[in-house]
């Protein structure tokens, strides 16, 4: 089965939490904090694997989680960073963000790609002692690993693509000039998924695909056309191939013109691509009007004909001489630019309080990791959150809830009485 598309949720390792420790030892006193930091969560991790050409191994696994961090241990010793998650992924993948369609990055220049980033260690207590602050019982705790959804599109990396109206020889002619092993057969939609093949003309080597059969209206959706259109958006060059026999249509010109739209509407960059026109199917005969009507299109377009029978390999050599020599012209393969730009997300100090039986429930994603920091059974742990609570405006909340001293507060399973 061939998946070139597939949207997954990929999520990185929460960092680990600092450590509340004190030096216990034998004949040293008041020997201080000594609590470690927390490891750094798992990053999430693309990079390329030139052994796979699908995204087949996305078809049943679409959420990826990276390891948290190790929390922070006693005698300062860090937590365990957490390894990376290595997703690997073929060769021309494009990473995208699902809502906007813009790329967030391209695989095809080879290299690791972090998509989403760890979180980082906690400090352990060592960080907070001070010369009037010799015992902090309290640590911080790990901040929370990235999290997002990503679409993975694969486009093909060929310098040639061979496009065309269903059974015209394309696979035939893949067949003849490189080691591939396309199916073969005598009607509509044989090929149903891109095939690539390399090809080696006096030392050098291009790599050509064969794209499923093209109908009219497929870049509406029609036939097949319309799913594997994007492996060609890396194409330097098209083979524009045909049947000028008419053996299965009527008129080749308009077969021509019919996939040359199709291209159009799909993309007009990849419309003005560099084309070169193959004729195939001489074997079978062919009148010398079509001919010529093709010559004079080919002309006024500025295209290269070349009369072939794939089956019979005649006139391909000449053919892929003049492909080879045509690519040292071009320009060399589309790299597509990032466009996505993540907006740092500002964080939210927003309050929300709601009187549940009598209890007032404050809520606000800030106050989560607030009241992970906070060691309740330490005084001044416990006087930092109380200052922070009114500072950021949690005290004037719950008053304009109309809160009353002795009721009862409760913040993320935290509960305590109010009191002025």
């Amino acid at each position: 089965m061939f998946i070139d598309k597939v949207t997954i949720y990929i999520k990185a390792g929460d960092g680990g939490n600092g450590c509340v420790s004190f030096r216990r030892e034998k004949y040293v006193a008041k020997g201080g904090p000594d609590g470690g930091d927390g490891g750094r969560g798992g990053n999430v991790v693309f990079v390329i694997d030139e052994g796979e050409n699908t995204l087949l191994n996305f078809k049943y696994r679409r959420k990826f989680v990276a390891a948290n961090g190790g929390d922070g241990m006693s005698k300062k010793f860090y937590g365990k960073s957490a390894e990376d998650l290595v997703i690997p992924v073929p060769p021309g993948t494009v990473l995208r963000d699902p809502e906007s369609g813009l790329v967030i990055h391209d695989m095809s220049d080879g290299l690791p790609y972090i998509a989403a980033k760890g979180g980082r260690g906690g400090w352990g207590n060592t960080h907070f002692a001070t010369p009037t602050r010799q015992v902090p019982r309290f640590a911080k705790s790990g901040t929370k690993g990235a999290e997002r959804n990503i679409t993975l599109e694969l486009k093909m990396l060929a310098d040639v693509g061979l496009v065309g109206f269903p059974n015209v020889g394309k696979s035939t002619l893949l067949s003849e000039v490189t080691a591939a092993k396309p199916k073969i057969a005598n009607y509509h939609f044989t090929t149903l998924a891109p095939n690539l093949g390399v090809v080696t003309v006096y030392g050098k080597s291009f790599v050509m695909a064969d794209i499923p059969g093209l109908i009219e209206g497929a870049s509406d959706g029609l036939g097949l056309g319309h799913d594997f259109l994007r492996h060609i958006d890396r194409c330097r060059l098209i083979l524009h191939v045909f049947d000028i026999s008419a053996s299965e249509r009527e008129n080749p010109l308009e077969d021509i013109i019919k996939i040359n739209q199709e291209l159009e509407k799909y993309s007009a960059e990849l419309a003005s691509r560099p084309q070169i026109l193959v004729a195939n199917k001489i074997d079978l005969g062919y009148s010398e009007e079509h001919l010529e009507e093709v010559k004079r299109y080919a002309d006024v377009n500025g295209c290269e004909l070349f009369l072939i029978s794939g089956g019979l390999s005649e006139g391909v050599p000449e053919l892929m001489k003049a492909v080879s020599a045509k690519l040292q012209t071009l320009p060399p393969m589309t790299y597509y630019e990032e466009e996505y730009v993540e907006i740092p997300k500002e964080t939210d100090m927003s309050v929300h309080v709601e009187v549940v039986d009598g209890v007032y429930v404050v809520t606000g994603e800030w106050l989560i990791r607030l009241c992970n920091d906070i060691n309740f059974d330490d005084y001044e742990s416990l006087q930092f959150f109380q200052r922070v609570l009114r500072d950021k405006g949690v005290i004037q909340a719950l008053e304009d809830a109309g809160v009353q001293e002795g009721d009862t507060v409760s913040i993320y399973d935290i509960e305590f009485d109010f009191m002025y």
